[in-house]
């Protein structure tokens, strides 16, 4: 594990140019058609060391592609890193690339950062990666709920933890362990990162079963929970997902954006509230929702992406204007039996990217050999 000096200092280097950089770390959308592409998959098809070593995972029963899905992603250069959450077993690695210059029909999955932190059971590996996210600075965070086999029979390999990795050399920086801001019914969803105004890095975890968001001063090294009001809660059921969004302001300043699946309302709360550990008066209601909405992600500005649950098409809010549907604008529809499950930026390309799949068939367990996955340029 690499001390938390080196991590210091690795994020000193660049705190200066944070907000130089956060200013311009968005995409400005461009609907042109003619070059949307794709990298599609299906199920899960990795890059071996051997074919010895995949034969292994096959007969172990630790590898069964069609049990493989990327739900969340993020892109780094050519590259996607995607999270492919243990629902299942046979699940080999949770977190992997896949390159945006793949030329075949199928694109390969390649364990990332490698193939020894995939390792289940061994808690300084990575257990079940249930969402990512890409700050500023190039470092890479991940959740990790330690809970592997949450479809089938839900299995406790390790504490919930949050890794960071940074993406320029591959190398770990931080492991966030959470399991003093938990409790054994915590249900971990999302993960933000944050800077705050004088440099320190914070992180945001939603945890559905107790409403709250854990907050963590990585440069301190001190956390805690955050309990929201009850009025978000509000027809939600016991197993409801709690989503969150990381809105940035044109002061620089920045908010996270939450609701419950089944909740009837938008909330925010600036982030500074959440620094200092209270909520109590500083959640702002947006406004009513027309049906289920499923937050897809950010432009690292101040457009949110959503859609309505089962529903193909994809709109963008730009958060500067009222939460109103005269404000939302239809950027994309999924094809046919798919839909999104994240929208992430493509700085390379100055695009907006959509990960999608068919999961719901995998949901009931009818995706034939496995799910179709698809990265797609918005």
């Amino acid at each position: 594990m690499i001390l938390m000096g080196k991590f210091l200092s690795l994020l000193m280097v660049t705190i200066a140019v944070v907000s130089a950089t956060t200013d311009d770390h968005r995409v400005t959308i461009v609907r042109e058609p003619e070059h949307t592409s794709s990298v599609k998959w299906t199920g899960g098809s990795f890059e071996w060391p051997c074919t010895a070593t995949k034969n292994m995972f096959k007969n172990g029963g630790r590898y069964i592609s069609k049990n493989v899905i990327a739900t969340r992603a993020v892109i780094s250069k050519d590259d996607a890193i995607v999270a492919l959450p243990r629902f299942k077993s046979g699940v080999p690695a949770t977190l992997a690339k896949v390159s945006l210059n793949e030329k075949g029909c199928e694109a390969n999955l390649v364990p990332y950062p490698c193939w020894s932190v995939q390792e289940e059971g061994t808690c300084s590996a990575l257990q079940n990666a249930v969402d990512l996210y890409l700050d500023p600075q190039n470092i890479l965070w991940v959740l990790d709920t330690g809970v592997v086999n949450t479809l089938e029979e839900p299995v406790r390999k390790c504490p919930p933890k949050v890794v960071a990795l940074n993406v320029n050399t591959g190398k770990l920086v931080k492991t966030v362990e959470l399991t003093g801001l938990t409790s054994p019914t915590s249900r971990l969803q999302y993960v933000v990162s944050d800077y705050s105004p004088d440099g320190r890095v914070f992180i945001y975890v939603s945890d559905a079963a107790t409403r709250a968001i854990l907050v963590y001063d990585v440069t301190s090294g001190r956390g805690y929970r955050v309990v929201l009001p009850q009025a978000i809660a509000a027809g939600c059921t016991r197993r409801d997902v709690l989503y969150l969004g990381l809105l940035r302001r044109s002061d620089g300043s920045t908010c996270l954006v939450f609701t419950y699946l089944s909740g009837s309302r938008l909330f925010s709360i600036r982030t500074e509230h959440l620094r200092n550990g209270s909520a109590n008066g500083r959640v702002h209601d947006l406004g009513q929702k027309q049906r289920k909405m499923v937050i897809l992600g950010t432009d690292n500005g101040s457009a949110l992406f959503f859609r309505y649950e089962g529903e193909p098409d994809v709109y963008r809010w730009d958060a500067s204007t009222s939460f109103d549907s005269r404000n939302f604008q239809l950027v994309y529809t999924s094809q046919e039996c798919s839909l999104a499950t994240h929208v992430i930026a493509d700085y390379k390309r100055n695009r907006m990217r959509v990960l999608e799949s068919n999961f719901p068939d995998y949901m009931q367990g009818t995706v034939g050999c496995g799910a179709n996955q698809a990265l797609t340029v918005m």
